[in-house]
């Protein structure tokens, strides 16, 4: 006790909790609600606990239902006091509730738990999804009531070996990690209903899986398990079996004989021959699998072709032994995917596996990509991650099946991405010396003398053409004209034992006959390091009609001007800034039928019409810039919303803005215009954004408003903000983003219109709902009626999003049903369960599968609810079989050993 009170005193000096850190908001009125304590959604939740803990510590250590979240920096300090809650029943420390400056979600801090956690001798629940734990708590295993255990979204390699001590688990999910077996003991957890094992590396399963007789739901899809025991058969309570996305090459046929089996999932996997008996369930689904299909060998080489155009082509000998091989597409994450200046993502990011293993032969792949606008001094090439770097490949661009590809050869399977970069001209350079032309302008070549190494080394040349119009616009009437930018590397750090002789072409407009020497500038360039000097005093120019050549020992960017200014240095900077920049509109559509569906597009000039085309009218939304670049409405920007023209409408585009390739972007809803902040991409309740020229910049949301709409309509706004920038941003851009509305990029109206008056004044709770009666379950184990489910709904409160979820509402359905009945909680609650109750209507076993969600959304008042209501059925259903005297001896015998 002194221990903990000492504990509490130093967290005292934490600011003061009850002011809140870090700016967080204070708890307003009491916290306790009963014997429930949700402090997860508080940014200092730990920092309240404890305080509570030592005003209301009597009050607080009766606590049955508590939330906390691990990415709360005292959440180990608070670890130590969660023991003394004797009265513990439901105990949630997930992490998931902070999102880096991309959107993602961060995991919690939680490695490990006290020793003394397996005194919590009442847990049943117990919540550690999202942290890092890399070994389950040796202590998790002492909790002699634990019903439910959730430790998905964590880093668990292995499960304990006395796992099985666990004897009245009956939920277990451990979904997300990286789990290779499992133990021989999880056959003794003879209570488990639920286990889901999904998106691990299992290769394989203990025979002792088959033990589990009281097991409904087995989930293993997204392994590398290329079997199953037989023992499975022996699972006579299972009811759905979870196995797409394995490499299975072969599956029991004792599976159909599985009584209560009505879902197999196999889908994706490399089953070729499948058993007649399973092939004739009518619940059976085996898409995706080659079925009937010879196996490729890697041997005698193959053709490989996935989703979305994705080719390979193995010749033979490529491997010596089978291989299995999966993919996944990912979405390109700023955080890794690093583009140098001048680059253009054409694709996302694809991963092959396994990683690690090097094939005998080259393996050919095709990647499709969106053609870039700039052919001529731009080239396309695929990029490849090593684990520490990336590196760009030999690429071909080939037309295929209808497509345009990107052709490499490989050695290994990696992550691989399509970009567009300057024209790369390269050459060895031996001791005798060579010559190096651009391909992009003939007129610019470098001249290595014999002499110039000892060793042979390796060098790249790239060519920027800079458009006049970029210079005219900056320097205005300073008569400046520039040449196009060299950029010269090499692969060894040491100098040329000799001067490299450099020809660059005079600037345009420039000649031998009318140049003026004394105007002449050439600067040396560190664009990475966003300089620009003047070395023109230091090197000696020699002139001839067209050209300007100098020597120089070592190797970056240089850049021939022609001006009058003495000081060329800043200006060259702004007009290299200008070269990466982007121009774009920002664009918001709203369904007609349904004004709160809003659509969202960041459109680029290059894919904006360049015809000088004005309104037309009304519903004809274009706009010309001072530019004169027309910025077309998005129904004649992007193909694809040109064929939703009819269904949505929206004001003209913003004005014309500025962006760098690969920098973030928000669209904040403002002025009574709200989005569901539970959404993967939201942050700080702005839908996050990643601009790529020629990727789609577009989002659907539905908005909803917290002002009543009977009475008025809602003029609300979007707007859009800057966020991250890609590193190294020019000095100048970022001194301009600095103050109070740099961060901002545009506004545009969004309008939600007055609702319509209702069909009475006065709804019911159940206005807008006609169900049929509902009799979810079975007779005997009792049924849940729809008095029951209206019961229920009004328990459940704000967390019926994380209910309908659990239940396997998808996303879309619980977004729908938020947006239909905005302006009443009862009503989404309601839309919610009946939604649910009518899609599994014909499901025995759904009123399991509700007690479990319940579970898993940390409500287990409800859970137990439903279970009373549930056990009050079964003694009247077994009573009634009693009183018409049906009920078998043996039956009543079995009963009563149960319940002993």
């Amino acid at each position: 006790m002194e221990e903990m009170q000492k504990m509490v005193e130093q967290l005292s000096l934490w600011g003061k909790c009850g002011e809140g850190t870090s700016g967080a908001p204070v708890l307003a009125g009491p916290c306790l609600a009963g014997n429930r304590l949700n402090l997860d959604v508080y940014p200092d939740g730990c920092c309240h606990f404890l305080r509570l803990l030592k005003q209301q510590r009597e009050e607080v250590v009766q606590v049955e239902f508590l939330r906390l979240s691990s990415n709360d920096c005292l959440i180990d300090t608070t670890l130590d006091s969660l023991p003394h809650l004797e009265h513990l029943k439901s105990l949630v420390l997930k992490g998931g509730h902070v999102r880096d400056k991309f959107g993602s979600c961060q995991r919690g801090s939680l490695t490990s738990l006290p020793q003394d956690f397996g005194n919590l001798k009442c847990l049943t629940h117990l919540d550690l999804s999202f942290n890092r734990l890399s070994t389950l708590p040796s202590c998790i295993v002492h909790l002699p009531s634990l019903r439910v255990l959730l430790v998905s979204h964590n880093s668990l390699v292995a499960l304990p070996e006395d796992f099985g001590c666990l004897s009245k688990l009956t939920f277990f999910s451990a979904m997300k990690n990286q789990l290779t077996d499992l133990p021989q003991s999880i056959g003794e957890l003879s209570m488990l209903h639920t286990l889901d094992l999904s998106e691990n590396i299992l290769q394989l399963l203990p025979e002792e899986i088959g033990n589990l007789h009281n097991c409904k739901e087995l989930i293993l899809s997204g392994n590398c398990l290329s079997s199953i025991p037989d023992s499975i058969a022996n699972l006579k309570s299972l009811r759905e079996l979870h196995l797409h996305s394995n490499f299975l090459v072969t599956v029991p046929a004792s599976l159909a004989s599985l009584p209560n089996l009505s879902r197999l999932d196999l889908q994706n996997n490399c089953l070729r021959v499948v058993p007649t008996e399973i092939q004739a369930l009518p619940f059976v689904d085996l898409h995706g699998n080659p079925l009937g299909e010879t196996e490729p060998s890697l041997q005698a080489g193959c053709e490989v072709v996935l989703p979305y155009g994705i080719h390979f082509c193995f010749p033979p000998g490529a491997a010596s032994d089978p291989l299995r091989i999966s993919f996944r597409l990912r979405e390109p994450d700023p955080q890794w995917v690093k583009l140098r200046h001048h680059d253009v993502l054409l694709s996302r990011v694809l991963e092959l596996q396994p990683h690690g293993i090097k094939f005998q032969q080259e393996v050919q792949i095709w990647m499709p990509f969106v053609p870039p606008q700039i052919l001529h001094q731009n080239e396309v090439v695929v990029r490849t991650f090593s684990g520490q770097s990336w590196s760009d490949l030999r690429t071909r661009v080939e037309h295929k099946s209808g497509l345009m590809m990107a052709h490499c050869s490989v050695l290994h399977f990696s992550w691989f991405l399509v970009v567009s970069r300057l024209v790369q001209d390269e050459c060895k350079v031996p001791a005798e010396g060579t010559l190096l032309f651009s391909s992009v302008d003939p007129n610019i070549k470098v001249i290595f003398p014999p002499g110039v190494t000892k060793e042979p080394r390796s060098v790249k040349m790239q060519v920027l053409q800079v458009p006049a119009k970029e210079i005219d616009e900056i320097t205005a009437s300073a008569g400046c004209r520039a040449s196009p930018l060299l950029c010269l590397s090499q692969d060894s750090l040491v100098d040329f034992l000799n001067p490299v002789t450099i020809q660059l072409p005079l600037p345009p407009g420039i000649t031998g006959l009318n140049l003026d020497q004394l105007r002449l500038r050439l600067l040396h360039g560190d664009p990475e390091g966003q300089t620009w000097h003047d070395i023109t005093s230091q090197v000696v120019l020699k002139f001839t009609h067209i050209y300007v050549m100098f020597e120089v020992t070592h190797f970056s960017w240089y850049w021939l001007w022609y001006t009058t200014k003495t000081y060329i240095e800043g200006i060259a900077k702004k007009v290299y800034e200008r070269l990466r920049l982007y121009q774009v509109n920002f664009i918001a559509l709203q369904r007609k039928k349904d004004p709160e569906q809003v659509l969202l597009q960041c459109v680029p000039k290059h894919k904006v019409s360049e015809r000088n085309i004005k309104s037309v009218g009304k519903g004809t939304d274009m706009l010309q810039t001072k530019h004169g670049v027309l910025c077309c409405h998005p129904y004649q920007v992007d193909p694809v919303l040109e064929r939703l023209q009819n269904r949505y409408q929206g004001p003209e585009p913003s004005d014309m803005v500025e962006m760098f390739e690969g920098e973030q972007f928000f669209a904040a809803f403002e002025r009574g215009i709200s989005i569901d902040m539970d959404r993967p991409d939201c942050v700080d309740g702005c839908l996050s954004f990643i601009f790529y020229s020629h990727l789609k910049n577009m989002k659907e949301v539905y908005v909803t408003s917290p002002v009543d709409r009977k009475g008025q309509a809602v003029k609300g706004q979007v707007s859009f903000y800057r966020g991250a920038v890609p590193e190294n941003i020019p000095e100048d851009a970022s001194r301009r983003r600095k103050g109070a509305d740099s961060l901002w990029l545009a506004t545009l109206p969004i309008k939600l219109p007055q609702l319509k008056p209702r069909c009475n004044e006065n709804p019911g709770p159940l206005c807008g709902f006609s169900f049929p009666p509902l009799n979810l379950g079975n007779a005997e184990t009792g049924y849940l009626t729809q008095a029951n489910l209206l019961s229920i709904a009004r328990r459940v409160g704000s967390d019926w999003q994380t209910i309908g979820l659990n239940l396997g509402l998808t996303y879309q359905q619980i977004e729908r049903i938020g947006h239909n009945n905005r302006d009443d909680l009862d009503k989404q609650i309601l839309g919610m369960l009946f939604s649910w109750a009518q899609q599994n209507s014909g499901d025995p076993d759904c009123v399991s599968k509700l007690i479990t969600a319940m579970k898993e959304s940390g409500r287990q008042d409800i859970a137990d609810e439903v279970e009373t209501i549930i056990d009050l059925g079964r003694q009247k259903y077994s009573e009634s079989i009693r009183r018409v005297g049906l009920e078998p001896e043996s039956s009543r015998e079995d009963s009563a050993i149960a319940t002993m």
